[in-house]
This record gives C-alpha cells, sequence and structure tokens, in this order.
C-alpha cells in the first residue's frame, strides 16, 4: 500500500537566510524567508521551525499563510546568531493546486555565516539558500 502513495518533488520552492540592514534598529539582522520562484500560488502555506543538536533543542515556531503568490517570497522569522551552531530545521507544507506537497529545508550546524553568503534568487539580496 506505501509503494501506492504518490509523494510529489517540491521544486522551484527556498528557504533562504539572509543577512539585512534592519532600518529601525540600524543594525544588520539575518531573516529566514520562505521563497516560490513557481509560476503558480502556493496555498494555505504551513511552516514549522525549530533548531536541534546533541544536547538542546529549541522551542518549536509555526507561521501559516494563506497565499505566497508566484514568484515571491515572505519572512517567516527573525534568527538570532546563537541558533546557527545548531542545525536548523524548517518544515514547509503547502497546496499547489488541489495537490498536498511537504518538504524539510536543513541548515546545518555552523553553514549560516557571512563566508557563506550567495545571491538569492528574487530578492536581490545576499544569504545563505538551501534547496
Amino acid at each position: 500500500m506505501k509503494k501506492d502513495i504518490e509523494i510529489p518533488k517540491v521544486e522551484d520552492v527556498y528557504v533562504a537566510v539572509v543577512y539585512e540592514y534592519n532600518d529601525i534598529y540600524k543594525i544588520n539582522d539575518w531573516n529566514a524567508y520562505i521563497i516560490n520562484d513557481k509560476v503558480i500560488d502556493l496555498e494555505m502555506v504551513l511552516i514549522v521551525t525549530n533548531g536541534y543538536n546533541e544536547e538542546k533543542i529549541t522551542s518549536t515556531f509555526r507561521k501559516k499563510l494563506d497565499i505566497l503568490p508566484k514568484k515571491s517570497y515572505a519572512k517567516i522569522e527573525l534568527m538570532q546568531e546563537a541558533l546557527f551552531a545548531l542545525n536548523n530545521t524548517f518544515k514547509v507544507s503547502f497546496f499547489e493546486g488541489n495537490k498536498m506537497f511537504d518538504k524539510t529545508f536543513l541548515f546545518r550546524k555552523n553553514t549560516i555565516n557571512l563566508k557563506a553568503l550567495q545571491p538569492i534568487p528574487l530578492m536581490e539580496v545576499r544569504g545563505v539558500l538551501v534547496k
């Protein structure tokens, strides 16, 4: 019966952690974003995040977006630098049409740093991207 279950592959949806200037506090912050690089809107986007290692686990953060329009992005959360010493997961579920998609994006510990910055699709900023 398991072989009959179709699990669709998630494509053109990414999570990025971006290093950007905060105009209010006049400092640079790290923010996590979900990016929809598809030509179709995503509906009922659910994001569950947490960080962990062998000794610690952070509290779980949840976010829901009713719609993430095509070729757009949305902020998930502000991330403190202390979290980068942990593995950080972003479990993303969404509907595309009548089909549900699910993917876990993993930022391994110590991979979010200034040396790892790269151009981020659609956003015209630099950050760390997981596909």
